[in-house]
């Protein structure tokens, strides 16, 4: 692989899931709160600074969705054991992303439908994870706390639509790929 400025804000990211979980676990939120921003910038601006470098790769694009999926997914475990986020929330999201890799590559050679409901889900998953952080981390967690939940499943209720989504286009697809026997 080679170290790229995108893959370098990637790798940023990546290195910020361990601390940021333990910060959590630790109870320093302000801590948390400003490894979750880093985190966050990073995200956003590592795919328009590939782009616009010219250094957008396949590897780039998989290490930046599997650094994602990571990182929301070790989050939402680590919310969800201090009982702030639905307990099948990660586990959802890091089974929405192996199911987009396994397609991906299933699809090989076939472009696959982007699912606007993933692409919501994934800016959602950012977006809880840092009400959670910030939220405790600037003392709003008492307000935040039941709509925050709530939020948490209805994203459980979304990843699943977005999944069962993704295996009927999939297999819609394979259909529509085969040749008819004579």
């Amino acid at each position: 692989m080679t170290l790229t400025w995108a893959n370098l804000l990637t790798l940023m990211r990546a290195l910020c899931i361990a601390p940021m979980l333990w910060c959590m676990l630790e109870g320093h939120w302000v801590a948390a709160s400003a490894l979750f921003v880093v985190a966050a910038l990073t995200d956003y601006f590592d795919g328009p600074v590939a782009r616009r470098l010219g250094q957008a790769s396949p590897l780039g694009g998989v290490l930046d969705h599997a650094t994602d999926a990571l990182f929301v997914s070790a989050s939402t475990w680590v919310a969800a054991s201090l009982g702030l986020l639905p307990a099948p929330l990660g586990w959802l999201i890091l089974a929405a992303f192996l199911q987009y890799l396994l397609d991906s590559k299933a699809l090989a050679g076939q472009a696959l439908r982007a699912s606007k409901l993933g692409r919501y889900n994934g800016v959602a998953y950012f977006v809880l994870v840092g009400v959670v952080v910030i939220g405790h981390g600037v003392g709003l967690w008492p307000l935040l706390a039941t709509p925050t939940l709530w939020a948490g499943w209805l994203l459980v209720a979304t990843t699943v639509l977005s999944m069962a989504d993704r295996a009927f286009t999939l297999i819609s697809l394979k259909r529509s790929t085969r040749t008819p026997s004579p």
